[in-house]
């Protein structure tokens, strides 16, 4: 069982789409994911199918399945691509379209029948070739595409040419110029939808473009001296040493050994500020040194790395399907069949009830057959996801399924955690009392703490680092409480906060307490600063008419005193997690609620949380059971998000509107004559670029 991922180009529609998922499913592949936008197609091959027979099953449905191998050990095929197709067939139909305007231009020979069928037939062919192949495979597959009804039309109005030329021998049914427009119209018209697609992938693309730098490792000598080898990053494996200098690009995830740098990662977060990292501190490759040099120990490589990863979560949240485009879906499985009906209807009643002349009534069938455009419908929700998800990335925010974008809308209410999240989770130790030795407190405390994640106790372990530690013959996390551990000696200890004390009315006004077999034998105070961005985002939710709620595991004295000065609407103190899971769940039942938390504690809250959002520094757990994360440390892009996901959502309710508004008033229009073969294979080309630039929007688009 391995996922695997491939390439496939020639997919135009979710059709393509969702016949590449029909033969995945039917050879036995699972969790299939394929996106028409960027040809990714990935999948979980639990019968171990040999990938050979996979590509070679999608290469005969009409699609190409690109290559790994190095660039030189490729050969790139005759008309491989719509570009060089519409450049290849669109002499042909220049020539043959100038007979058209005779008034003005007089080539006598052009308008020769031999020769409109000589220059028509390398554009049939190719047309064919292309169309035809992948049409003849979308029908055996059961999900019909638009290139039956571009084949249908290019070879219905070829066949009457023919008929024309050697039966009837009259040049009123000669429209060889009819089939060659279609085929070289509908070239162009894709090589333009591609074109303006790449774009909706710009985002994304600006990612991918760090992932080839060239690394200076260190190596040695037989003198035992350093030596600098510059190659390249793809080359790197975990535990090589590299040597990252001033303006370099960090060329993998790596930690410092030595040095210490100031470092941008606004490719990873969107934060343009550069953050102090010293030894011992990660460095996420992709990221850029703006002064200091460092020497440091690569961590990760490959699909491993925090950038591949990135890439993947968005390509994979690209790949799914939102409630909304399943019905799109739905629609474009039927709509080639209805259509072609359509167009036969519109053949029969133009000719035997209107008596309309043969070759004009073909004509109307035919143009109903090649402007109707079920790519539009497939490509509209993908397409705006596709820009929604890519600006997003962008600034570091990263959805984890495509859903998430489309419930943002229904939000009405966020419910915050304090410690992280609210505030930095960067602790310093205000006070502390104990009645045993003050370094043996010391000790304890800090053996114990290293074993929690935490923020209090990551603080406390790093203000208090030079104590001796103690040994522990047991140690346990206690969920929601705190650490418990058993000395050498038999004694018990206990950590955590005022949950643990038997005897709460006594003492209960510090934030972390020391027990000694059942008796408290000290005690510390923390101070804690709220976030700067946390009053401006609580501001912009009231402002949208967001109710904001803190629920945190902390004393209610210091949960009221952030409530009142960030000026929440509500607040819950002294929470366990599986409070704050029920909590979370009252709220749902209310109305839909979203989660942002950082902690272990928070995980079960943010699961059950309509939309679970956590920040980059959150535990794994956190990030694991949040649908979106906040890659720039901090609340600062979360009112961006909300602001995406609901503008992503109204460009795609945009995009359906502008593909069905299209359908419906242009077969009409090219029934009743109003438009040629040629105008409507222009018009249908047109209408998917139309839907891109309407998602293009979303780029530059102000969403809060």
């Amino acid at each position: 069982m391995k996922k695997t991922n491939l390439k496939v180009e020639g997919m135009t529609c979710s059709n393509c789409a969702l016949t590449i998922n029909k033969y995945l499913e039917k050879v036995g592949m699972q969790e299939i994911a394929v996106n028409p936008i960027n040809g990714e197609v990935s999948f979980v091959n639990f019968e171990e199918v040999t990938l050979d027979k996979i590509e070679s099953g999608i290469e005969k449905l009409g699609y190409h399945v690109v290559s790994d191998k190095p660039a030189g050990a490729i050969k790139h095929k005759f008309l491989s691509n719509n570009k060089s197709r519409f450049f290849f067939t669109l002499p042909f139909t220049a020539l043959l379209m100038i007979h058209m305007f005779h008034q003005w231009i007089q080539i006598h020979w052009l308008t020769n029948e031999w020769t409109q069928l000589f220059l028509c037939i390398p554009v049939f062919i190719t047309g064919i070739r292309f169309f035809g192949k992948s049409a003849l495979k979308s029908i055996t597959s059961g999900v019909p595409n638009m290139n039956v009804l571009i084949s249908l039309g290019a070879v219905v109005s070829f066949i009457y040419s023919l008929l024309g030329m050697f039966v009837y021998n009259n040049h009123n049914y000669l429209f060889f110029e009819t089939t060659a427009s279609i085929i070289t119209l509908v070239f162009f018209g894709n090589y333009l939808e591609e074109k303006t697609m790449e774009s909706t992938q710009a985002a994304l693309y600006s990612l991918t473009k760090s992932h080839r730098v060239t690394a200076n490792m260190i190596a040695f000598d037989d003198q035992h001296q350093e030596v600098i080898l510059p190659i390249e990053n793809t080359q790197l494996k975990v535990g090589d040493l590299i040597l990252i200098k001033s303006g370099e690009q960090v060329p993998m995830d790596c930690k410092i050994l030595w040095g210490e740098c100031n470092v941008s990662e606004a490719i990873i977060t969107g934060e343009s500020l550069p953050l102090l990292k010293i030894k011992k501190d990660i460095l996420i490759g992709g990221s850029v040194i703006e002064s200091g040099t460092v020497k440091a120990q690569v961590t990760a490589t490959g699909s491993e790395t925090v950038l591949s990863g990135i890439l993947q979560m968005v390509q994979t949240a690209q790949a799914e399907k939102p409630p909304m485009q399943q019905l799109a879906d739905k629609i474009s499985v039927v709509f080639v069949p209805v259509i072609i009906g359509i167009s036969a209807i519109t053949f029969l009643i133009n000719h035997f009830i209107f008596h309309i002349a043969i070759d004009q009534s073909i004509m109307r069938g035919i143009a109903v057959l090649v402007i109707s455009c079920p790519c539009a419908m497939g490509l509209a929700t993908p397409a705006a996801i596709s820009v929604g998800l890519g600006r997003a990335a962008r600034k570091g925010i990263l959805f984890r399924n495509a859903t998430t974008l489309e419930s943002f809308k229904k939000i009405r209410q966020i419910v915050f955690d304090k410690t992280g999240t609210l505030t930095t989770g960067k602790f310093n130790i205000s006070n502390y009392h104990t009645t045993i030795d003050e370094n043996l407190f010391k000790s304890i405390v800090v053996s114990l703490e290293k074993y929690s994640n935490h923020p209090i106790a990551k603080s406390i372990v790093k203000e208090w680092t030079a104590v001796n530690p103690i040994r522990w013959n047991k140690v346990e996390e206690i969920k929601g409480l705190g650490i418990k551990a058993t000395d050498v000696d038999g004694n018990q200890f206990i950590i955590g906060s005022v949950n643990i004390l038997e005897n709460k009315i006594e003492v209960s006004s510090h934030n972390i307490y020391l027990i000694k077999n059942k008796e408290c034998v000290g005690w510390i105070d923390v101070k804690d600063e709220i976030r700067k961005e946390a009053k401006e985002v609580i501001k912009w939710c009231k402002t949208n008419q967001i109710k904001t709620i803190m629920l945190t595991g902390d004393l209610k004295a210091k949960a009221e005193t952030v409530a009142l000065e960030l000026e929440l609407d509500e607040y819950y103190a002294e929470q366990s997690p599986n409070s704050k899971m029920h909590k979370i769940e009252e709220l749902n039942k209310i109305t839909p609620t979203a989660m942002v938390g950082d902690g272990i504690n928070d995980a079960p809250a943010l699961a059950k949380a309509t939309i679970g959002i956590s920040l980059s520094d959150a535990s794994q757990l956190a990030l694991q059971q949040s649908d979106v994360v906040l890659m720039n440390q901090g609340l600062l892009y979360l009112p961006l998000g909300l602001g995406l996901g609901r503008h992503t959502f109204l460009t795609i309710k945009r995009n359906l509107f502008w593909a069905f508004s299209y359908n419906i008033v242009a077969i009409p229009i090219a029934a009743i004559g109003m438009l040629t073969p040629t105008f409507s294979a222009l018009a249908m080309g047109f209408s998917d670029v139309v839907l891109a630039l309407i998602s293009l929007h979303l780029f530059i688009k102000k969403v809060i």
